[in-house]
């Protein structure tokens, strides 16, 4: 939601919740925080403050574990400069847990996933393949050091990528969620009336995603994601249908999808990589005039 109000100043504020994607209580209130706070940055907005939303089995679990999730969130709000002014709670039979997020940004520099222009390049900021490794650390698939290399990329804020988005310059951004990238992606070209060219080789996974994917350890969301999108995909160069998965795997709290003028990249990408808190900086492809096929793929 983008709210005008005064001295050219626009109200910005996002919703976001789910259930855990990791045993820690404490890991899993600072991921879902991260998340949560990722759209705001995503239009190159400032947060200013956050509430609280969080659903808890109070009769199953000990309030301590709903502590710690308060106390991640709590410590990543910190660590965005802003404070958790209260919420709301219910009881309910699985955690839930996630913020509202209130920002400022100037009026006239919102960015939405609607403004990107042919001739821009697609970057990309944080690996893809959470949700299939998540999937793995459900089915306990997972080594303890690919655990720690997710649960650190799902921790870390968009603040750094978004503060050098605002101040190179951008078309249009997205952050990519649920949708998956080529789900976002779709958007982002359906609503800037476009299409866009992307590299899988050039795009940035977890290398364990592979072989989770080879082995079948793929989220429902996922295949539902491939399924919506694939009438809209042209695929060159023959792809696997674990490679096309992968590149719609669902994420969670996964990084910024910018799209910048061509003119403006090598800044881009140098300021990215140079940024503490950026895990990525990769261009993984480019916006084009709108065709029948939205998206095209190639190696």
């Amino acid at each position: 939601m983008v709210y005008h109000i005064c001295d050219g100043q626009a109200l910005v504020q996002s919703v976001d919740f789910f259930t855990p994607v990791v045993d820690d209580p404490y890991q899993f209130g600072c991921i879902s925080a991260a998340n949560s706070l990722s759209d705001i940055y995503a239009m190159g907005a400032k947060p200013i403050f956050a509430l609280n939303i969080i659903g808890f089995p109070s009769k199953t679990l000990p309030l301590s574990v709903m502590q710690e999730i308060l106390k991640g969130g709590s410590d990543k709000a910190k660590e965005a400069g802003i404070s958790i002014l209260g919420g709301h709670s219910i009881d309910d039979p699985e955690p839930k847990y996630g913020l509202i997020v209130n920002g400022l940004v100037d009026k006239n520099k919102v960015l939405t996933n609607a403004g990107a222009k042919p001739g821009d390049v697609l970057i990309l900021t944080k690996p893809l393949g959470i949700g299939i490794i998540t999937t793995g650390i459900k089915g306990e698939c997972v080594s303890e050091k690919t655990i720690e290399k997710v649960v650190r990329a799902m921790s870390t804020l968009n603040k750094s990528a978004s503060e050098v988005m605002v101040e190179v310059g951008a078309n249009a951004c997205t952050d990519i969620t649920g949708f998956g990238l080529l789900g976002h992606l779709l958007e982002m070209v359906s609503a800037s009336h476009a299409s866009a060219k992307i590299s899988f080789t050039k795009t940035p996974f977890f290398e364990e995603a592979f072989k989770l994917a080879g082995d079948g350890v793929i989220p429902g969301g996922t295949k539902k994601n491939l399924e919506f999108v694939k009438d809209k995909i042209a695929w060159k160069n023959g792809f696997s249908e674990e490679e096309k998965l992968l590149l719609a795997d669902a994420q969670t709290s996964g990084g910024l999808l910018i799209s910048t003028p061509k003119d403006k990249a090598d800044e881009m990408l140098k300021k990215l990589s140079e940024k503490e808190g950026v895990l990525t900086a990769s261009l993984i492809g480019e916006i084009s005039n709108e065709e029948k096929k939205k998206i095209t793929v190639v190696r």
